[in-house]
């Protein structure tokens, strides 16, 4: 039986693997890897960094894909079937991967950034390949170092308040206003810095970028201060990397 070992790596510092996730690259033969493309090459280039750091060299080979491509302009009703149309694309190069790249006693692995249960698609698209019936194996779960957990850590501060909930959401669900009986909110996936509307209220910001790598950029304090210097950094980081993945939590202080 085919295995295949889905490995939380962290928010991109190879310090950042735990023992566990060091102990499956271990003993995995195969490495399957997405390329998205030349802009993103060093996406690639962090994930081969972790098995140079981790994995002793000539004991496993790595295997890459082009990674299909989303219609990101999808939006209201037409966003989901875009999303679920990619997700089936994708398994089917995952299919093909396991199927033609794997030995029925090897093991495999797909890196996830950060945790694969937040945000990820990688356990929901193996689990489409399973249901297909056209290949079988078993998979494990590693998890990794969420870039929510790096986020908070780099900013020496605590998702939650005492006796306090929070939530972790997407920007766009942001634009409808912070979620009722919340002020703790962890915003990820926004393209469109929706944390720019509360600028009035009473609202700190922990904002970052590219956490856990050497391009890692971090920006606290108020949002109506914040605010002008994250759009400014954040336009310069992605006109000269091309891409960007930042994370925020915003705190809405206490209301007399």
């Amino acid at each position: 039986m085919r295995k295949i070992h889905v490995i939380g790596i962290g928010a991109g510092d190879p310090d950042q693997l735990t023992l566990q996730a060091v102990k499956a690259l271990r003993s995995t033969d195969v490495f399957f890897i997405l390329d998205k493309g030349e802009v993103k090459a060093d996406l690639t280039g962090l994930r081969r960094d972790m098995l140079d750091t981790h994995v002793p060299p000539g004991t496993y080979r790595v295997v890459e894909a082009r990674d299909p491509e989303r219609d990101r302009s999808a939006g209201g009703a037409a966003y989901s079937p875009a999303v679920e149309d990619w997700r089936s694309a994708r398994a089917g190069i995952y299919e093909r991967l396991i199927a033609e790249e794997l030995g029925e006693e090897e093991t495999g692995a797909f890196l996830v950034w950060g945790d694969p249960s937040l945000y990820d698609s990688t356990l929901g698209i193996l689990e489409e390949v399973l249901e297909r019936g056209a290949v079988a194996f078993e998979y494990d779960v590693v998890p990794g170092i969420s870039s929510v957990s790096a986020l908070v850590a780099r900013h020496r501060t605590g998702l939650n308040r005492v006796a306090r909930p929070v939530q972790i959401t997407t920007g766009r669900r942001l634009a409808e206003g912070f979620p009722e009986g919340v002020d703790d909110v962890v915003v990820m996936l926004d393209a469109r810095q929706v944390f720019r509307r509360f600028a009035q209220e009473d609202v700190d910001i922990y904002w970052g970028a590219y956490i856990g790598t050497p391009d890692e950029i971090l920006i606290s304090g108020p949002i109506a201060e914040a605010a002008p210097r994250i759009e400014r950094l954040r336009a310069e980081a992605r006109e000269r990397k091309g891409w960007i993945m930042d994370t925020y939590l915003l705190r809405r202080n206490p209301r007399d």
